[in-house]
């Protein structure tokens, strides 16, 4: 069993990259629903009229098939070919799954095209003994998944890319990526056609050849855009590339020689990933908000668990006690199949916070008490069924509060407080939509009315206190009248919070009424 821990990113300034190419992806995808895989297998797609072939397996392409060919060609040639329609949606899905599974070797991972990865392997080498040992390990995972990659591992992820796709390279030693990439072809630039086609007129067919130029007279002709990438393949510049998950602040990582298939040693071996986690954290000052537990299992299927907590927290047994909850109510419980041979937990959100002091009669407070009961909840139920009211900046009663998850931190418009010894503006009851009521008559077009039908029963109106005008939020469409809202209590005590909607006289001749909500 190996561990790491790692709260920020590597700090060496060269840096390593592995690239992954899948010269294969769509067909392999596709071979493994087939039951025989030594057919000839094509991928077609319509190109204007005509079906062509837009990807082939390795024996198609041993037989004589190659991309772009018509599917009437190709059946001549070859008459038990298999054909089946191309699904770039579906070889993308298993792209990401596939990084997915290279974030057992390194957290940074991204797509490269629509049949590459890029894993920045920088400081992750020794823990599998080595760069070429590293390279090893991920080729032979894939292999047994049924997919087949070129590795290769540069200074940058330009050189990386091209060596993987059109040199034959495994591992280029620091700072030799411009003698690497010298021999291969200037298609390598993925420059695009017409410009590819322009420097091999110029004489210009490798990159060696075209890094020799003075990047002044190519940067004038063939724009800056080729001189940069030139320049990046070559090692003389290195941008880092944005992984598909941001780098969590502190995460702890264990590798096992043998598969783990016992559920109590999985939870065992995370608690003592909590501990670690919590140690740094409490070195650092820091409390998490968000925490993910990641299993790795042989096959390559990955499982990961997310949970949160109400306030920044440190203590192991009580996230540890919220990951059980999140466990136990999976619909899809995590099963160790052949076994996990890696787990990580990652904080992903993390917060200030300083050594309490323990309370003499060691009583948890009642914010505490609060949000780890939350906490626990939300673990047990999920986001959507623990909520709680957020306030909105807006003047429109029925867009001030929207529900958010409980666990969200607070922020954004606050409450609005009554003025000391007044009642409430806002009644704590309010209906969506709002209740139309029938007004026999105002004493006045723009005053409070006198009774009301709600229900089918009158209300005499002993009280009213108003009105609160709400113009429309013309901005946002839907509603266009202006509100006149009152406070009224009727000759049993009972308070409303009424609106009429309309200016009589501007806005219409026959102002509505509605009752938007109860006061307690």
């Amino acid at each position: 069993m190996t561990g790491s821990l790692s709260s920020h990113a590597p700090t060496d300034t060269q840096r390593r990259y592995l690239a992954l190419w899948f010269p294969f992806l769509a067909t392999e995808r596709q071979a493994r629903q087939c039951d025989d895989r030594r057919e000839p297998l094509v991928l077609v797609a319509h190109t204007g009229n005509t079906v062509r072939i837009s990807a082939a397996s390795r024996i198609a392409i041993a037989r004589g098939l190659t991309p772009g060919l018509t599917l009437a060609d190709a059946r001549a040639r070859v008459p038990d070919l298999i054909a089946v329609a191309a699904d770039p949606e579906a070889d993308g899905r298993l792209l990401a799954r596939l990084a997915a599974w290279c974030d057992r070797f390194t957290p940074l991972a991204a797509l490269d095209g629509t049949a590459g990865l890029m894993l920045d392997v920088t400081g992750a080498a020794h823990l599998f003994g080595g760069e070429a040992a590293l390279r090893a390990a991920v080729l032979e995972g894939l292999a047994r998944a049924g997919f087949g990659a070129c590795a290769t591992i540069a200074g940058t992820p330009e050189a990386a890319a091209a060596l993987a796709r059109f040199g034959q390279t495994a591992i280029v030693a620091p700072g030799g990526d411009a003698d690497a990439v010298a021999p291969l072809p200037v298609a390598a630039l993925e420059a695009g056609a017409d410009t590819i086609r322009a420097l091999r007129r110029a004489g210009l067919a490798t990159i060696g050849a075209l890094a020799r130029r003075p990047s002044a007279n190519l940067t004038a002709r063939f724009g800056r855009a080729l001189t940069t990438r030139l320049r990046r393949m070559c090692g003389r510049e290195n941008a880092r590339f944005t992984p598909l998950r941001p780098l969590a602040p502190c995460r702890a990582d264990r590798r096992f020689a043998e598969p783990l298939r016992e559920a109590g040693a999985l939870e065992a071996i995370l608690g003592e990933l909590l501990e670690e986690t919590a140690a740094e954290l409490e070195r650092r000052g820091e409390g998490g908000l968000a925490f993910e537990a990641r299993f790795f299992r042989a096959d390559g299927e990955v499982r990961h668990i997310a949970v949160e907590t109400g306030r920044a927290s440190r203590e192991a047994a009580a996230i540890r006690r919220l990951f059980a909850e999140r466990m136990a109510a999976l619909a899809d419980p995590i099963d160790p199949g052949f076994g996990f041979d890696a787990m990580r937990l990652s904080v992903l959100q993390t917060a200030p916070l300083g050594v309490a002091q323990a309370d003499l009669e060691t009583e948890t407070s009642g914010g505490e008490a609060l949000a780890a009961l939350v906490a626990r909840l939300t673990a047990r139920f999920g986001h959507d069924r623990v909520q709680r009211f957020a306030p909105e900046d807006t003047h429109m009663p029925e867009r001030a509060a929207r529900r958010v998850s409980a666990l969200r931190p607070g922020g954004g418009a606050p409450w609005p407080a009554p003025a000391p010894g007044e009642p409430p503006l806002r009644p704590l009851q309010m209906f969506d939509p709002p209740h139309p009521i029938e007004v026999p008559a105002a004493p006045f077009p723009d005053g409070p009315p006198g009774r009301f039908r709600w229900r089918r029963a009158m209300h005499d109106v002993a009280a009213a206190e108003g009105p609160e005008r709400i113009a429309p939020e013309w901005w946002r469409g839907g509603e266009t009248m202006t509100r006149d809202y009152y406070r009224v209590e009727d000759s049993e005590g009972r308070r409303f919070w009424i609106y009429r909607r309309g200016l009589f006289g501007r806005e219409t001749n026959e102002p509505a009424w509605y009752l938007h909500g109860l006061f307690a």
